[in-house]
């Protein structure tokens, strides 16, 4: 199968790594919680200011309606019944349809409001009340109700009003006050239209001050991550630079993981060696004693000792590798050549059960290891599929995005109880006993993936069959 065109991908940009959806990245994280909380402030500020500064401007009004309110009172009170009452001193309520108005009004049984007296400002207008406003001056006589109503030429008010007794009526009257607000709404707007904008500047401000601090906090883990990848590939052998003082343990303790691997790897290098001198004498000593006679036993002799001179010559090489990548010097290996000859080959081989094997890898997959290692890791896990298999292989790599490639090997075949997972891939367990091999298949590619530092898992495929998940390190071509 063809491999997904890179120029499919979509471009990556530099401004994800600071901007992009948090995830698991730190500074994303610390830039986005610090952004909410400071958007959120603000926010909050915001509506608090405007709600403050428009609740003071109303308290304000409200006193100038209690005032005229007392004025009428006060009036109508020193009045007698059968004169009206004057008019207030008040300039804006001798105005026509100034915006200022006030009235007195009897409660009607139904709910509605007769008016009894009212300013010239009001000429023969009635002022606008809530249908309930009877029932909560009742409820609470003697006190003063503020509500919002509609005036004569459609403007918007704020009215005050209250229930009292007084010896000029026979029944509680009440006393209305009411003032244009359309002042102090625009007032309201544009104090909000500041505030606004002011507090936007302002989250402007912190939000690149909180940017800033944080590319520069974390700028030491930067390059400590740089100078670890440095060493991961081998152009460097310790981390050498001084870090601040949150930081710096952390490096000493890389070296010294670091010079501990060094050890390991320089103690199974000797073991190596050691081993490989040990074994391939004696088998050379075989060889040479067995000769070219002939017979039954010189002819075993020899077949078995080339057997052995295999086995010892792949074990070794493992161990080779093991050490290889155990030090971080392995090479770069794209994964989508090797994918398609070992579909192919296996697709031959096993050409006459009809095995397809469907593979699909990014072209810029890559293995950081030698090529010989990850055809040996695939091929096994690949053969073994396509051994147990109906028909159907189905092969899926890609990049997990944290310096590592998954592969996963799928399978149409009858699949493995979770309880012989474990088994098979022991050193010479087996899947089926009665197929042929020595059933170390599973076992050397578990070893080899963990010699890179990967891992390989078993579970269950939506094919039917079995599932294996191979983890193994990346690299960039």
């Amino acid at each position: 199968m063809n491999a997904a065109p890179a120029s499919a991908r979509p471009p990556r940009r530099d401004w994800g790594r600071w901007f992009g959806r948090p995830g698991r990245s730190l500074t994303r994280r610390l830039i986005w919680l610090a952004s909410a909380w400071i958007l959120l402030a603000l926010v909050v500020a915001a509506l608090f200011l405007t709600q403050a500064f428009q609740e003071s401007a109303l308290r304000r009004l409200g006193n100038v309606l209690n005032e005229t309110i007392d004025e009428i009172v006060v009036a109508a009170a020193r009045t007698p019944r059968d004169e009206a009452v004057p008019q207030i001193q008040d300039a804006r309520t001798l105005r026509l349809l100034s915006g200022k108005y006030w009235a007195i009004a009897r409660a009607e049984p139904d709910g509605s409001l007769t008016m009894l007296e009212r300013s010239q400002s009001l000429w023969n207008y009635d002022l606008n009340a809530p249908d309930d406003l009877p029932e909560r001056l009742n409820a609470s006589f003697g006190d003063v109700i503020s509500f919002n109503t509609i005036g004569p030429k459609d403007e918007p008010l704020r009215a005050a009003a209250s229930m009292k007794s007084i010896p000029r009526y026979d029944e509680p009257v009440i006393f209305l006050a009411a003032l244009d607000r359309s002042n102090i709404d625009a007032d309201t707007r544009q104090f909000a239209t500041l505030t606004w904008i002011a507090l936007l500047v302002m989250g402007f401000g912190l939000v690149s001050a909180v940017f800033i601090q944080v590319q520069v906090g974390l700028r030491p883990l930067y390059e400590l991550r740089n100078e670890i990848a440095d060493v991961r590939k081998g152009k460097a052998a310790r981390i050498g630079r001084s870090y601040p003082v949150e930081i710096q343990p952390l490096a000493e303790q890389v070296n010294r993981l670091l010079d501990h691997n060094q050890e390991v790897v320089e103690r199974q290098r000797t073991h190596v060696g050691n081993l490989a001198h040990a074994l391939k004498t004696p088998i050379s000593v075989m060889m040479t004693e067995a000769g070219t006679a002939e017979g039954a036993l010189p002819e075993l002799v020899r077949r078995q000792t080339k057997v052995m001179q295999g086995q010892v010559d792949h074990h070794l090489r493992r161990a080779r590798a093991a050490a290889r990548a155990a030090h971080g010097l392995g090479e770069k290996t794209g994964v989508p050549e090797v994918l398609d000859e070992l579909a192919v080959m296996i697709e031959q081989v096993f050409r006459d059960k009809g095995v397809e094997i469907d593979w699909r890898a990014p072209d810029d997959l890559a293995f950081r290891g030698e090529r010989q290692d990850l055809q040996e890791i695939l091929g096994n896990l690949m053969e073994n599929a396509a051994k147990f298999s109906t028909r159907r292989v189905r092969v899926s790599a890609g990049a997990d995005g944290l310096g590592r490639m998954v592969a996963v090997i799928e399978d149409d075949g009858p699949g493995l109880p979770e309880a012989a997972r474990a088994e098979v891939i022991k050193r010479g367990a087996r899947l089926d006993e009665g197929a042929p091999g020595s059933g170390l298949g599973l076992a050397i590619v578990d070893d080899l993936t963990r010699a890179y530092g990967g891992r390989l898992t078993l579970g269950d495929s939506d094919l039917g069959g079995l599932k294996v998940v191979l983890e193994l390190p990346a690299a960039e071509l």
